[in-house]
């Protein structure tokens, strides 16, 4: 759980320097050519990556979607699944495919919802397949690359914690073993957003303004969670700088991707709020109350109304959902107020439809978590073995979940 290292008082922002006064910028650049800490972090992830394919293809011999194949499926349709489907038709087709915009895209008419997904990842997607033929070697290459800039950054910002204790190491390979991390790997967009939303949370330590706020510009383009890093970096902002005039406009950048995005589905559906009836229409996410929300994720967890693949994962929302309110609650009591609006802005969207859904495979996106985890365990390795222990078997669980197509949320 986030732990305030013992050098840094508890009002202090996150990895920001007791002895600089307020409003300086930090020495050494936010971003910089890499450490000896950087290697050992990347070989760390490329050994996950290693052992993630190894797992690929045990399973299309192991576990064929028929009982009776005498040859596995290509590696690469393991990956081939759910959301990727959305991104690649948004890159090669676009949101409204046709001439006319009324082709099989968007709308209620037509059953299919791409535009609730931003046009960050498809817009990538569609630059590399440029240069890579395959689209799903694209989309897996965005994700490989994007993820060792996530894993890197991640390692730095825990160093601002507790320099030299080895805490960047522990937080990559916290995140790398997490329970979802598969997703890391697929064509999906979340290791673009890590690549895009830590490196502008380290740059935001550095008070590097500028380069904090076009690099969460970038990670709005990817995922509506860019708004809610935007806000935490606004609060980070006014917690740390005395001068804020001539800066503070640099804290509307990053919503510019999302509202320019709206402004292009209201011209082509007259629907300024499409993206989130999209939403509505394809993953249930209609408004109702937290503990209605709960109520209905633990009938659908418990009650033996869905199949029990089905039934898993929605307990699996459930202990994610309790894991973030254990975090935000920690959050506040170190007074830890970025990031606590950060988390607490992704609880209410995630908690707040008509069930959960995707809440444990958001945790890949909560940084002070693996943070907070990595700097908590460096008073002891029985902490690090323990996680290790507990976690790994369910990462492998739901690896195969993945891979084999029986994911579903």
């Amino acid at each position: 759980m986030p732990v305030t290292a013992p050098a840094s008082p508890r009002h202090a922002p996150v990895g920001a320097d007791p002895a600089a006064p307020r409003g300086e910028t930090l020495p050494g650049p936010a971003l910089s050519r890499l450490r000896p800490v950087d290697r050992e972090v990347l070989g760390l992830y490329l050994l996950t990556r290693a052992a993630l394919w190894t797992t690929a293809y045990c399973t299309r011999w192991l576990f064929p979607s028929d009982g009776d194949a005498r040859a596995p499926e290509p590696v690469l349709a393991s990956f081939e699944r759910w959301d990727w489907g959305h991104f690649l038709h948004i890159a090669r087709d676009g949101y409204f495919p046709g001439e006319d915009g009324t082709g099989p895209g968007p709308g209620p008419g037509h059953g299919d919802n791409r535009e609730a997904f931003f046009p960050g990842f498809p817009l990538l997607l569609r630059a590399v397949h440029t240069v890579v033929a395959d689209w799903t070697v694209a989309g897996l290459l965005i994700s490989f690359v994007a993820g060792a800039v996530a894993v890197v950054a991640l390692a730095r910002i825990a160093e601002l914690h507790l320099p030299g204790a080895h805490a960047g190491r522990r937080a990559a390979l916290f995140l790398l073993l997490s329970p979802c991390a598969v997703f890391l790997a697929a064509g999906y967009s979340e290791a673009l957003f890590l690549a895009f939303a830590l490196p502008a949370w380290l740059a935001a330590q550095r008070h590097r303004w500028p380069l904090a706020a076009l690099l969460a510009a970038g990670a709005t383009t990817v995922r509506i969670s860019g708004l809610f890093l935007a806000a935490a970096l606004a609060v980070h902002f006014l917690m740390t700088v005395r001068t804020r005039r001539r800066r503070a406009a640099l804290l509307a950048l990053p919503a510019l991707p999302a509202l320019l995005y709206f402004w292009y589905l209201y011209e082509r559906t007259g629907d300024w709020t499409a993206w989130k009836h999209a939403q509505e229409r394809g993953w249930y996410r209609h408004f109702r109350a937290p503990w209605e929300a709960w109520a209905q994720t633990w009938h659908e967890a418990f009650a033996h109304t869905q199949a029990t693949g089905y039934a898993a994962l929605f307990q699996a929302d459930l202990a994610a959902m309790v894991l973030g309110l254990v975090l935000l609650a920690l959050l506040v009591r170190r007074r830890r107020w970025p990031e606590a609006v950060y988390i607490a802005l992704t609880l209410w969207a995630l908690g707040t439809s008509y069930w959960y859904m995707s809440v444990a495979r958001s945790t890949l996106l909560w940084w002070p978590l693996w943070i907070g985890l990595a700097v908590g365990t460096l008073r002891g390795r029985t902490t690090t073995t323990v996680y290790v222990c507990l976690v790994a078997p369910l990462s492998t669980v739901l690896t195969l979940t993945f891979l084999t197509g029986r994911w579903a949320g």
